[in-house]
């Protein structure tokens, strides 16, 4: 057992970084260099405090560890830290990220780095609190405000058109989410408490889970984000620094399948089983619309951004599928998609470094000057399409498994929309890595130093290695997605059974 409060600490330890970050003075190159450090310090004993947790997480409960609670606003609405199988994970991808994000940007990003380590540090807190909460409003509260330090990110670090995509990803994800905040204020008057384990016992009546469910998903479909209120994500990616669009795509994003896993099905399982259908129709287009759309692109960010959302549909497809296969496998989608969408957006960084472009025609024959990029590049491409071999396959395979039990036109549609994807992704490899070099830009190129290596390893090996196995992250979360897939369906076949038995009196 372990006397000490690890999420607290763990949650706001980057936020101490941030404090130390304010307190840096002398003139503007010593203050941008101690700002790296100290963000870079801070994320790596982040880093080492999570895999201390996963160390001492007993991966066979199915409940909630490392609790911590103490009253707060008000009663039944307290300061409550916990993680399960389920969200343990996550606080380490978004532990292990961050770390990248500093690194990446070492270079690339010259002015008002002090601010700009600043608002990393504080969206790691927000991040990390998100997959922390046990308390709905806390879960809220993080979950809200990670909006603003990367709307700063967007806006301030970002290309030409910054301004408007800023904009538009926080006006987009802020309208849905007021919406679940009224749910929540519903809830809270009807059981007196926001703890989360007390609200998923609750049992709220069947007309209004409806209602409910709306409310949440109008706030974690815009977040995950799915189609069709995903054209936010396409301009944030574009106008985001390197940093920013690794950081989107590999957490902001999970925290919509998140909060489909941690609220919608285990709190309104009705709404969700009503729902389903529409969910799965709309992940099919998803997958097939967008991976269309994506080959249409000539800006390599915009589209990754696309090949984001065709990914998010596997997982959505696979949660609503409620299925052990369907829910396992959408958890191993969001964690493998955090890093290999991430990596893919280093990629992009790595020759937008050297030549300020992202326009796909600018490049060619890159291979021939750049062989460790070119190698690094077509792993990352292949485990996006979802090669066997590398971890883009087992989330997949999994999610169209655990969906054919349910809907076999879904999981049909899905399947299809993997042969598209291998279409636009080695399309754009072909067009970036051979041909001739036909830009004068492209003659004196150099390959990836150490410091981009150095940056990259991890995530090449983390593909690769939960490619071939897969079972660590398996099996330490099945106690968690079975108690959760088991709640459903006891709770459906209780709700069917009445009905029988009210149509039989």
């Amino acid at each position: 057992m372990i006397d000490w409060p690890l999420l607290s600490t763990l949650t706001f330890l980057p936020l101490l970084g941030a404090l130390f970050i304010l307190l840096v003075r002398g003139d503007e190159e010593t203050v941008a260099a101690n700002s790296r450090a100290v963000a870079l310090w801070t994320t790596v004993v982040t880093l080492l405090l999570s895999i201390f947790m996963v160390t001492r997480f007993d991966g066979s409960e199915a409940g909630f560890q490392f609790v911590e609670r103490a009253q707060w606003l008000a009663p039944g609405i307290d300061y409550a830290m916990g993680v399960d199988g389920i969200s343990v994970l996550f606080v380490v991808l978004t532990a292990a990220l961050m770390p990248i994000c500093i690194l990446a940007s070492w270079v690339s990003v010259k002015t008002r780095v002090r601010e700009y380590m600043l608002a990393f540090l504080v969206l790691e807190t927000l991040m990390i609190g998100v997959f922390c909460s046990m308390d709905i409003i806390l879960f809220y509260l993080f979950f809200e405000a990670g909006l603003i330090p990367m709307f700063l990110i967007i806006g301030i670090w970002g290309g030409a058109r910054r301004i408007y995509a800023s904009f538009k990803f926080f006006l987009y994800t802020l309208v849905g989410s007021v919406l679940m905040l009224l749910a929540i204020l519903y809830m809270y008057w009807q059981t007196g408490t926001t703890f989360i384990p007390d609200l998923a016992a609750h049992g709220f009546d069947a007309d209004v889970q409806t209602w409910l469910w709306l409310a949440f998903f109008a706030s974690f479909a815009v977040k995950m984000p799915m189609w069709p209120v995903h054209t936010w994500l396409p301009d944030a990616h574009v106008e985001a620094p390197t940093a920013g669009s690794v950081i989107l795509a590999g957490v902001l994003l999970k925290m919509g399948g998140y909060g489909f896993l941690r609220f919608s099905l285990p709190m309104f399982p009705i709404a969700s089983d009503m729902f389903s259908p529409m969910v799965l129709a709309l992940s099919a287009i998803a997958i097939v619309y967008t991976s269309l759309v994506a080959f249409a692109q000539e800006d390599m960010k915009k589209l990754i951004a696309y090949s984001s959302v065709a990914h998010m549909g596997f997982v959505t497809m696979g949660i609503f599928s409620a299925t052990m296969q369907g829910v396992q496998g959408a958890v191993f989608q969001m964690l493998s998609h955090g890093w290999i969408s991430g990596a893919l957006f280093l990629c992009v960084g790595v020759v937008y470094d050297r030549m300020h472009t992202r326009e796909i025609v600018a490049y060619g024959g890159l291979a021939n000057r750049m062989p460790i990029f070119a190698t690094v590049f077509l792993l990352f491409t292949m485990a996006n399409v979802g090669l066997p071999g590398t971890s883009g396959f087992v989330g997949e395979f999994l999610t169209i498994i655990g969906t054919f039990q349910v809907s076999t036109w879904t999981a049909l549609f899905a399947a299809s929309g993997v042969i598209f994807s291998a279409v636009y992704a080695l399309s754009l490899y072909r067009r970036v890595s051979f041909g001739r070099i036909e830009h004068e830009g492209l003659q004196q190129i150099a390959d990836m130093d150490r410091r981009e290596i150095f940056i990259i390893a991890p995530l090449v090996i983390a593909t690769i290695v939960f490619g071939f196995w897969p079972m660590p992250i398996l099996e330490l979360t099945a106690p968690s997605i079975e108690a959760l897939v088991s709640g459903y369906q006891e709770a459906l076949a209780n709700h069917y059974y009445g009905l029988e038995v009210q149509a039989v009196e």
